[in-house]
């Protein structure tokens, strides 16, 4: 190598080095990224009542990013990383929330199911960029789309069969 090329290299090493510090300088606040601190959750707890198997897959592949109970990594405290993650964890709070469902009446919840379902069932959850590559474990195989799709459609389909039994009856 040259020796040119050597100091070059030098020197890039070194700013990327600088620049990663002066990144840390800059939390997910202070760049107006809505959240709580990084690191900790909301005290607000509700449980979703849910089968022992379909409840380990909400917490699995949904409650970091749609439930109070974030597993906040390392990478979460170190920006930018910290800053992906806060405002994803934000945004999936704001769009559904398991940990605030004792706020919401049986309808609402159930209407967040069937719209948890229609993301699951077009692939559009849980996000690729949450899997790949540090969440793997969150994928969803077809028996647990099976699963889900018991649970979330369940009052679906009991309300649908409501009617049939008394129309019966007349």
């Amino acid at each position: 190598m040259q020796p040119k090329t050597k100091k070059r290299l030098g020197i890039l090493a070194i700013a990327g080095v600088v620049g990663f510090g002066l990144l840390q300088v800059f939390p997910a606040k202070v760049l107006g990224i809505p959240t709580q601190d990084i690191g900790s959750n909301p005290p607000t707890r509700y449980t979703p009542e849910a089968p022992p198997d379909v409840q380990a897959i909400l917490r699995r592949s949904c409650f970091d990013c749609h439930s109070n109970e974030t597993r906040w990594p390392l990478s979460a405290r170190i920006a930018p990383g910290s800053w992906l993650m806060a405002r994803d964890v934000h945004n999936g709070r704001s769009h559904m929330n398991f940990s605030e469902w004792a706020d919401h009446d049986e309808d609402e919840r159930q209407t967040d199911l069937e719209n948890c379902w229609e993301q699951v069932d077009t692939g559009e959850m849980p996000k690729w960029f949450y899997l790949y590559p540090m969440h793997l474990g969150a994928r969803l195989s077809p028996a647990d789309k099976t699963l889900l799709k018991s649970y979330f459609l369940k009052h679906k389909a009991a309300a649908a069969e409501a009617p049939a039994a008394g129309d019966a009856k007349k």
